[in-house]
């Protein structure tokens, strides 16, 4: 023990937050995992010997004893938060594609496509590229926030629909049956 770089040494009273924090039993599974791992730590075990007896392995049990070490309890039995990747369209972007739905469909077309869509976000450069999956999650976003107000022309049969005729949930009265 005396060559690990990473000691964990608990005071009474984070072994007893921590006793109590395992026995509450509200707790996610991660988070249990990581307060078992901390316990057995103090206690002079090994990596290899908590990670068998927790069934997790030896790199976690690493993990959890330097974020203890280094930043404290809180730290150790929490996830720091994932920065997620960048929207691909900002608030004009979604403005910009929200009445682009709206408007009158490309010409031979009876209504807008999500392909068709996302392929015209990309012709006037408001994004270097997109997925119809994208431009469906953005339209659902914006309907679901206008409430009632739906998407498309109710008057002209104009709307939006996925490829093979499937409907896009309550975009249009026009697409449902």
């Amino acid at each position: 023990m005396a060559n690990k770089k990473y000691v964990v040494d608990l005071t009474e009273g984070e072994r007893t937050f921590l006793l109590d924090f395992i026995n509450r039993g509200t707790q996610s599974a991660r988070k249990l995992k990581r307060a078992h791992i901390l316990l057995l730590a103090n206690e002079g075990k090994t990596d290899r010997e908590i990670a068998e007896a927790l069934h997790t392995s030896t790199p976690t049990v690493q993990r959890t004893r330097r974020r203890f070490v280094e930043g404290g309890l809180d730290r150790a039995l929490n996830e720091d938060p994932r920065p997620g990747a960048r929207k691909k369209l900002d608030e004009k972007g979604e403005a910009l594609l929200e009445t682009l739905a709206k408007s009158e469909p490309p010409e031979g077309r009876k209504r807008w496509t999500l392909q068709l869509l996302a392929d015209r976000l990309v012709e006037l450069k408001v994004v270097e590229g997109i997925s119809h999956e994208t431009v469906r999650q953005v339209l659902k976003k914006r309907a679901q926030a206008m409430g009632e107000e739906e998407m498309g022309d109710p008057q002209r049969g104009s709307g939006v629909c996925v490829a093979h005729g499937r409907r896009f949930g309550r975009l249009c009265p026009a697409l449902r049956p």
